[in-house]
């Protein structure tokens, strides 16, 4: 299996925004720049969480992104859905009706076994991704990062930082 670059973006902009819910976000420019890709790709993902509830967002360069619910509340799943969408990671074609010795219809009405598997590897692997909200995510990101790369980050993103109505106050934007 294979998750595109675009789940691996969105997932790091949300991290990002994470510490900075509900009142601060950043723009465009600076959550590209941050992550050090091009700004339109970044906006496609960007898009994407906003059509799927989980960041407001603004248009544009200037576009401000925040997230629209608490970091606790969006998982890993819900990334990954926002941006992938919901379509099944495998798709039975029926070979097992093919070739030399295959098998009629009418003997086909089950779920080929081999589908079914997948079908119940990929039910794990979502309920998994589901387990994994913002907040839990950011807590051991920040953890195998350490305090120095943690600080460092956090005045990047202050000097980066856009307020809605509240000052950035001394509080790190990388801490609970």
């Amino acid at each position: 299996m294979r998750i595109n670059k675009g789940v691996e973006w969105a997932a790091h902009a949300c991290a990002l925004l994470a510490p900075l819910w509900p009142d601060r976000g950043l723009s465009l420019a600076a959550l590209a720049e941050f992550h050090g890709v091009p700004e339109p790709y970044m906006a496609k993902q960007m898009q994407a969480l906003a059509r799927a509830g989980i960041v407001n967002g603004g248009r544009g360069r200037s576009g401000f992104y925040s997230l629209a619910q608490p970091p606790a509340d969006i998982s890993l799943l819900d990334i990954l859905l926002a941006v992938d969408g919901d379509e099944p990671m495998f798709r039975c074609t029926e070979i097992r009706q093919n070739g030399p010795c295959a098998s009629k219809p009418e003997d086909c009405k089950l779920p080929c076994n081999i589908a079914a598997r997948f079908a119940q590897a990929e039910v794990a692997y979502r309920e998994s991704l589901a387990r994994i909200d913002l907040v839990t995510l950011n807590r051991s990101v920040a953890a195998q990062l350490g305090p120095a790369k943690v600080e460092q980050a956090a005045g990047w993103i202050a000097d980066n930082l856009r307020s809605r109505g509240r000052p950035a106050g001394n509080k790190s934007p990388l801490h609970d």
